[in-house]
């Protein structure tokens, strides 16, 4: 069974920055997040392959957010930047064995979800 954990949302004010980190209990797994606002269905935002050679955004964080992992420790970052209101959702981190899993709406593993909400 693969779990993820959720770590670092919070507050944050438009055009600040936020760290989200996620640790999987598997190792090589391509991960990803995925984002929920109240009303709106779940959607995409960035996922990095198992090597980490391999990244996708969605087109709304493009220029943003960058996803990163660090293999030894079996975790993955999304840093976000010029935060915008419409950012507010909760992330959910996301991990399977490919890449096309993960951008996927459905199939893989998913943690709890982390909170990022504007604070303005």
């Amino acid at each position: 069974q693969v779990q993820l954990g959720e770590s670092g949302g919070g507050w944050v004010q438009p055009g600040g920055s936020l760290r989200l980190s996620c640790a999987a209990s598997v190792s090589n797994y391509a991960m990803g997040w995925f984002r929920q606002a109240p009303g709106k269905e779940r959607e995409f935002v960035a996922a990095i392959s198992g090597s980490g050679g391999s990244t996708r955004y969605a087109d709304s964080v493009k220029g943003r957010f960058t996803i990163s992992r660090d293999n030894a420790k079996n975790t993955v970052s999304l840093q976000m930047n010029s935060l915008k209101p419409e950012d507010t959702a909760v992330y959910y981190c996301k991990a399977g064995q490919l890449i096309a899993i993960v951008t996927s709406g459905t199939s893989g593993y998913w943690g709890q979800g982390t909170q990022v909400s504007d604070s303005s």
